[in-house]
């Protein structure tokens, strides 16, 4: 069992940055792949980003590529999103999520956390 919690949500004007983290619960966080999801209003999930246990290697959304950066600190059971040049359609309930193999769909994964608002401004 892995519990998820995000933080790093808020409002910020377009073209500024905010970095999201999500801190995991138990002593195995660095058996797990970890992603990242948003969901806009009126809007399905969607993937943003996926990181592999290791951390060797990263998945992006072309909607987000070169602005969005997953990294991931094992020994912290945490993992980030770092959001720069944010724009208005970034807007969206961002979720971070848990799998036993990497993936870039929803049914990739086990475990959710309850997400965190991001608010981009025109």
């Amino acid at each position: 069992q892995v519990q998820l919690v995000e933080s790093g949500g808020g409002l910020v004007q377009a073209g500024g940055s905010l970095r999201l983290s999500c801190a995991a619960s138990g002593r195995t966080f660095s058996s797990y792949a970890m992603g990242w999801f948003r969901r806009a209003p009126g809007k399905e999930r969607e993937f943003v980003a996926a990181i592999r246990r290791s951390g060797g290697n990263t998945y992006y959304a072309d909607s987000v590529k070169g602005r969005f950066t997953i990294s991931r600190d094992n020994a912290k059971n945490t993992v980030y999103l770092q959001m720069n040049s944010l724009k208005p359609e970034d807007t969206a309930v961002y979720f971070c999520a848990a799998a036993k193999v990497v993936g870039t769909t929803t049914i990739d994964y086990d475990y959710w956390g309850q997400g965190t608002q991001v608010t981009v401004s025109s």
